[in-house]
């Protein structure tokens, strides 16, 4: 029986990490964003809500304001 070449499904489980920088020009490593909003259209922006998201919940627990993002690069493997 013949099978036909499958393409392999992206894996959409896991974590994808990032740094992110902020405009007082502090840096945080290793972010962890869902690898699910890599499969998204427009990912650049699922990924800076994922993190402004994040970014939020710590302020609120550390009664802290949030940084202005600058940028996001994706983390070296």
């Amino acid at each position: 029986m013949l099978r036909s070449k499958q393409k392999p499904k992206v894996q959409d489980t896991g974590y994808v990490l990032y740094d992110v920088y902020y405009e007082d020009g502090s840096r945080r490593s290793n972010r962890r964003v869902p690898r699910a909003a890599l499969l998204d259209l427009d990912a650049d922006t699922a990924i800076r809500q994922a993190i402004e998201e994040q970014d939020r919940d710590i302020a609120e627990k550390s009664g802290r304001p949030p940084l202005a993002i600058t940028k996001i690069v994706r983390s070296a493997a």
